[in-house]
């Protein structure tokens, strides 16, 4: 068994921001990262200053290898399998039949998309089917949007993305469930709402060219938001006893730490914000205070 300080579940932009964090304070660090971030598909990421319009692989690239330049920092590509409390901090099990000892955990798994079963949805999505108007917005303006999603969240969006486009149709893939006085907001900015239900999205390389519905209506679209459920990519955090928001994200403080003594969570995971800008910073913060509770259990 290896012992560490620190272990950091997830070594995406949370996970490696936290270990520079740490690093730099000459912690015992481990990352163990599975090799499977939610924007693999994205073809730029933007909204991060320096970095404004990078690949997502990029980035990870260039700050896998910054961070790997402190020497009390380690990375290891795994998939984590279980996890348990020890008198000692937490033993963590890779599928690798590894184990690992760390005083402190750091949980910067993001999460996982519930792709719905659309054909064109999956091959789309995070290159012309976006989630956000802060990360992709700007590069869609001005262009034919449609929204998937329905009631307030397809509400709240509208209202973000209507400032980009004129050409903006809410999809609610069903029977919609907006209040009156939200319907006649739409109508107000000319912004309808579709309820017939999806049948595929027509693209080419991931660029939507059309949307095709049940009965054989067509709408043709240049990009589309869509709200999709997620789950965890790991039970970990929940049998290790964290709790969870109403919208189901783990649940944490100010300072990234988790209802469980010793757990912290940054990223995705923990925030309804999903950026880069977002990761980097909850994971600063995420490593800063496992770093300060290390140092007055020590000091």
């Amino acid at each position: 068994m290896k012992k560490f300080d620190v272990i950091i579940i997830g070594g995406s932009y949370a996970g490696l921001s936290a270990a520079m964090a740490l690093g730099r304070s000459l912690k015992r660090t481990l990352i163990i990262d599975a090799g499977k971030p939610c924007n693999r598909q994205t073809p730029h990421s933007h909204n991060f200053l320096t970095r404004d319009g990078e690949t997502p692989q990029a980035i990870s690239a260039i700050a896998l290898d910054q961070v790997m330049k402190y020497k009390s920092v380690s990375f290891k590509k795994g998939t984590v399998v279980s996890g348990s409390r020890t008198n000692n901090g937490f033993e963590i099990n890779t599928g690798n039949n590894e184990v690992f000892i760390g005083k402190k955990l750091i949980l910067a798994t993001g999460i996982k998309d519930e792709i719905p079963d659309i054909p064109g949805f999956d091959e789309s999505w995070g290159i012309s089917v976006i989630h956000c108007p802060y990360c992709h917005g700007y590069e869609f303006k001005t262009k034919k949007t449609g929204i998937l999603a329905n009631g307030d969240q397809a509400f709240h969006l509208a209202g973000l993305v209507y400032n980009l486009t004129n050409e903006l149709t809410i999809l609610t893939n069903g029977n919609h469930d907006f209040t009156d006085d939200q319907i006649a907001k739409l109508g107000q900015h000319n912004i309808s709402v579709v309820e017939s239900k999806l049948h595929e999205i027509v693209h080419s390389h991931g660029k939507i060219k059309s949307i095709i519905f049940e009965g054989g209506n067509s709408l043709n679209l240049d990009v589309m938001y869509a709200h999709v459920p997620f789950t965890h990519h790991t039970d970990l955090s929940t049998t290790l006893g964290c709790t969870y928001t109403d919208q189901g994200y783990i649940e944490i403080d100010a300072f990234q730490k988790t209802m469980v003594p010793d757990i912290f969570a940054c990223g995705d995971n923990s925030s309804r914000m999903r950026s880069v800008a977002n990761a980097v910073s909850t994971g600063n913060l995420a490593g800063a205070m496992a770093n300060m509770e290390l140092t007055n259990e020590s000091f």
